[in-house]
């Protein structure tokens, strides 16, 4: 090997190392020590990575109390503080942009209420204007991409939406409009799935491989799927599209005009209408869910838990996740049901998995769309940080 091969080989190495370290610190802090032992690495080489990172901004070091242990405590290394991701979430009655910084932390909110579902030009214009508000807002903070988090099928090669129903929007190249106006780099995926993402990284689903995510939200019901640890998206990238199934073919149509999917029979609009409530915010529809004591409520919430148990147990015969995880209106409405969806679950699903899953609601609440958006543009720099430049 000559010597310039030499050199690109190490080259490489030294960026793949870069990224094993920023991707365990993107995970959450962690000691030099801590990344010494997961990287097996020497104590030296993680040094100097640290060191080169820190030089980027992507991570800071603290030095931590000695808390009466023996020897000089290792020091903690977290996410920077100037690099963040444009976290963009357009849906039916808002638009809500986010600065996110790495390791999940949403540090700036900006939420546009809509009385009508937008177009897409109106959605650029009111992103635009939400992220100067931001950048007023947060200065020295440094956008490295943006992320869409979109209710409907889109393509993640390209960023192409090809069908958001709710919206009204077909075979629009969203990344592509965005990243003109923006002008960093953007990638769209379906909103659900981003959730997935957000909490098998951050939330709910830390410490297993395999899970399934239900989002409830103002245009319906999307899912994500895990599997074996990586987001599973299909041929597509459409893998998870659970609110459309078919599960009481007489029933209702949905969206798409397909009768007695779970969308259409679990809904947050009816919920809403029993609850005579004008906000879907998901606190103050549980809060009401837990108060209520009339009849027509509590039959809404019976009837929803059923269907909805029928397509968890489902997923569960299907996919064989270690957890189902709820999030949006679907977390309030678990909420309402207590222990009476597990064993409905238990009782429907394949015998020996549907009692070993576990089903719990979302830890991120409202920011999960936000944070799973901001891991599409922090993408690239996870992959390759000595493409992020020195200070």
């Amino acid at each position: 090997m000559s010597t310039s091969d030499l050199g690109r080989a190490g080259g490489a190495e030294r960026r793949r190392n870069l990224a094993l370290v920023l991707q365990r610190v993107h995970a959450g802090p962690a000691t030099r020590s801590e990344l010494t032992r997961v990287s097996g690495l020497n104590r030296s080489t993680v040094g100097a990575l640290v060191s080169d990172l820190v030089a980027r901004g992507l991570v800071v070091e603290d030095e931590p109390a000695a808390g009466g242990q023996v020897g000089r405590p290792s020091p903690v290394v977290r996410a920077g503080e100037r690099p963040v991701a444009i976290a963009i979430n357009p849906e039916v009655d808002a638009i809500t942009v986010a600065f996110v910084r790495l390791g999940g932390e949403v540090i700036a909110v900006d939420r546009t209420q809509l009385a009508a579902p937008p177009t897409v030009d109106e959605a650029l214009e009111a992103v635009d204007a939400a992220v100067r508000r931001l950048r007023a807002r947060q200065p020295g903070r440094d956008p490295v991409g943006a992320g869409l988090a979109v209710p409907g099928v889109v393509s993640t090669a390209d960023g192409v939406v090809r069908l958001a129903p709710h919206l009204g929007w077909r075979n629009v190249p969203l990344a592509q409009r965005f990243a003109a106006v923006l002008q960093v780099p953007v990638a769209a995926a379906n909103d659900a799935t981003l959730g997935a993402r957000a909490e098998a990284l951050f939330g709910a689903g830390r410490g297993v491989a395999d899970l399934v995510y239900l989002n409830g939200g103002a245009s319906g019901i999307g899912g994500g799927i895990v599997a074996g640890g990586v987001p599973l998206a299909g041929a597509t990238g459409h893998a998870g599209e659970f609110g459309h199934t078919i599960l009481t073919p007489a029933g209702a149509a949905d969206t798409l005009g397909v009768r007695g999917t779970l969308e259409a029979a679990v809904s947050r609009r009816a919920l809403l209408r029993v609850l005579r409530l004008d906000d879907g915010d998901t606190d103050r529809l549980e809060a009401a869910l837990a108060a209520s004591t009339d009849p027509a409520v509590q039959r809404e919430v019976a009837q929803q838990v059923d269907v909805l148990a029928t397509a968890i147990a489902n997923a569960v015969t299907v996919l064989n996740p270690a957890r189902v995880i709820l999030g949006g209106f679907l977390s309030a409405l678990a909420g309402a049901a207590g222990p009476l969806l597990e064993a409905l679950v238990a009782d429907r699903a394949l015998p020996g998995i549907g009692e070993r899953v576990e089903i719990r609601r979302s830890e991120l609440g409202p920011s999960i769309l936000l944070i799973g958006a901001a891991e599409l543009a922090f993408g690239p720099v996870l992959a390759d940080p000595a493409t992020y430049p020195t200070r």
